[in-house]
C-alpha cells in the first residue's frame, strides 16, 4: 500500500468512526426530550413511555464488551458497516413506527447495533493510523462521542420545537446512507482472526448487564424492594457468576479476563464506571433542574447545555493538536477534579432564580473542559494498556463500564431527588454533591493510571499536499 493510499485510508477511518459514534452517544441522549410528545402520540402514562430510553440503554450496554471481541474477529470495518445498517434500518422505522410496541422494538435494535457501532469504530481507528498520529485520533474520536452526548438535549429540544419527535430519527439517516457508501472502501485489506468470542458467554454477559440496567431503572418507580428489582438482583447475581466461569474456561471468552492483569486498563475500566455515573448525573440533573427550578422549556434547557457540549468538542479536538506531551494521568485526573469543582459550585450556588450568564455558563464550560479531558484520556489509557489486536475488546469493555455507571447515575438522581425531605433547590443540590463525590473519585483513581503518552507529531514535510483529515492527525490546521 503506498503512503498516500494509506494516508487517505486513515482520513476515511477516522471520519467513519467519529461519524459512527457520534450517532451511537446522540441517540442514547437525544430522546429524552421527545418523551412527552410521544406519550402523547400514542396516548400512553409517561411511566410507559419512558422504555423508549430503557430500550436503547439496555442492549446498548449489554452488548459494548462482546461487541469488541467480535469485532477483532470478523472484522472492525466489517461489524462497523453491521452495525451501521442496522442503526439507519432501525431509525426509518422508528421513525414509522404506527405504534409503541413497533417503537420499542426498534429502538432495542437500535441499542444492539450502537453497541456494534462503537468499539469497532475505535478500533478501526486505531488500526488504520499510524502508532505516531493516534493521540489526535482519539482526542477527535472521543471528542465526537463527548459532543454527542452532551448536545443531546439542545438538539432534540429544537427538532421536537420546529419540527416533531419523528424528525429526530430522520436526522440519522442520511449520515448512516453515507457511512454505508463510504466505509466500504475500507473492506479490502482488511485483517481478522475469524475466530469470534463465546457466544453462550455473550449472552450470560449481555444478560447479567441487561438486567443489573433493568433493575436499576425499575428501582425509582417500583421501590428496591419490589419484586422487580429482587428478580434482576437475581438474576443479574447467577449470570455474572456464570460469565466469570465461562470465562475462565473458554478459549475466546466474551468476558476478557486477561486484560485485567493489565494494572491500568483495570484501573481505567474502574475510572470510566465512575466517570460514567457522574455524566450521566450531571446531563439529566441539568435539564430537570432547568425546566422545574427555573421554569425553562425544554427548548431553552437544550440549549442552556450547548456550551459544556461545544466547549467538550473544542477540548477534545484540541488535545490532539497540542505539540506537548499529556498523559493519561494527567488527563483523567484534570479533567476530574475540574468536573468536580464544576458540579460543588453549582451544589453551593444554584437557587430559584435563573442565572445563567453568572452561573450555569461559566460552570457549564469549566465542566466541558473536564469532560473533554477525562473522555481522551480514558480511552487514550484503555487502548494503549493493551496489544493492537485487542483494541476494540478494551474498548468495548470500557465503554460498556461507562454505560453501567451511566445507569447507575440515572437511578441514584432519581432516588435522591424523589427521597430528599428538603425543598426547593436543595434535593438538587444533593444530586450534585453526589456528583461531585464521584468525580472525586475518578481524579483519585487517574493518579494511579501509568500509562505513557503517545508520541507528539511532528510536522511532515509533505503535509500541506495532505488531504484535510490527515492534516488535522498530524496537528496541522485544516
Amino acid at each position: 500500500m503506498t503512503p498516500s493510499v494509506s494516508t487517505r485510508r486513515a482520513s476515511v477511518a477516522l471520519l467513519l468512526a467519529c461519524a459512527g459514534t457520534f450517532l451511537s452517544f446522540l441517540d442514547a441522549t437525544v430522546t429524552n426530550v421527545a418523551v412527552p410528545p410521544i406519550a402523547a402520540d400514542f396516548d400512553v402514562s409517561l411511566t410507559t413511555v419512558s422504555w423508549v430510553a430503557t430500550a436503547y440503554v439496555i442492549p446498548f450496554a449489554a452488548l459494548l464488551a462482546p461487541a469488541g471481541p467480535l469485532a477483532d474477529a470478523v472484522g472492525r470495518a466489517r461489524l462497523f458497516l453491521i452495525g451501521a445498517a442496522a442503526f439507519t434500518a432501525s431509525s426509518l422505522l422508528i421513525a414509522v413506527a404506527p405504534n409503541l410496541p413497533v417503537l420499542l422494538g426498534a429502538r432495542a435494535l437500535q441499542g444492539l447495533a450502537a453497541a456494534l457501532l462503537v468499539p469497532a469504530s475505535l478500533g478501526l481507528v486505531l488500526a488504520e493510523i499510524p502508532a505516531a498520529r493516534r493521540r489526535a485520533a482519539i482526542g477527535m474520536w472521543s471528542a465526537a462521542g463527548a459532543l454527542a452526548a452532551a448536545a443531546g438535549p439542545a438538539l432534540g429540544g429544537v427538532v421536537v420545537e420546529v419540527l416533531d419527535w419523528r424528525a429526530l430519527f430522520c436526522l440519522n439517516l442520511p449520515v448512516g446512507v453515507w457511512v454505508l457508501i463510504t466505509g466500504r472502501k475500507l473492506l479490502p485489506g482488511e485483517s481478522r482472526t475469524g475466530r469470534g468470542p463465546d457466544l453462550a458467554g455473550s449472552l450470560l454477559l449481555a444478560l447479567c448487564i441487561g438486567s443489573a440496567v433493568y433493575g436499576l431503572t425499575q428501582g425509582p418507580d417500583h421501590g428496591w424492594s419490589s419484586v422487580y428489582v429482587l428478580a434482576a438482583s437475581g438474576v443479574t447475581l447467577v449470570s455474572g457468576a456464570a460469565t466469570v466461569m465461562q470465562a475462565l474456561r473458554h478459549r475466546r471468552p466474551a468476558l476478557r479476563l486477561d486484560l485485567f492483569r493489565s494494572r491500568s486498563f483495570a484501573v481505567a475500566s474502574g475510572v470510566s464506571l465512575a466517570y460514567g455515573t457522574a455524566l450521566f448525573t450531571s446531563m439529566l440533573l441539568g435539564v430537570l433542574f432547568m425546566t422545574d427550578a427555573w421554569n425553562y422549556s425544554a427548548l431553552e434547557a437544550g440549549l442552556a447545555m450547548s456550551p459544556a457540549a461545544l466547549t467538550t468538542a473544542v477540548v477534545g479536538i484540541g488535545i490532539g493538536r497540542l505539540q506537548i506531551t499529556l498523559t493519561p494521568r494527567t488527563m483523567v485526573t484534570a479533567g476530574s477534579a475540574l468536573i468536580a469543582a464544576s458540579t460543588a459550585t453549582l451544589a453551593l450556588l444554584i437557587d430559584t432564580e435563573p442565572h445563567f450568564w453568572t452561573l450555569w455558563f461559566p460552570a457549564g464550560t469549566v465542566m466541558g473542559v473536564g469532560v473533554g479531558m477525562a473522555t481522551v484520556g480514558i480511552s487514550t489509557a484503555a487502548a494503549f494498556s493493551v496489544e493492537p489486536q485487542h483494541f476494540a475488546a478494551a474498548t468495548g469493555m470500557v465503554m460498556a463500564a461507562r454505560q453501567v455507571g451511566g445507569g447507575l447515575g440515572i437511578a441514584a438522581t432519581a432516588v435522591i431527588i424523589a427521597e430528599f425531605s428538603g425543598t426547593g433547590t436543595e434535593p438538587y443540590a444533593a444530586v450534585y454533591w453526589f456528583a461531585t463525590a464521584v468525580n472525586l473519585a475518578a481524579a483519585v483513581g487517574g493518579l494511579a493510571l501509568r500509562v505513557a503518552a503517545p508520541p507528539v507529531p511532528r510536522p511532515a514535510a509533505s503535509a500541506d499536499r495532505a488531504p484535510a483529515a490527515a492534516r488535522i492527525l498530524e496537528g496541522h490546521q485544516p
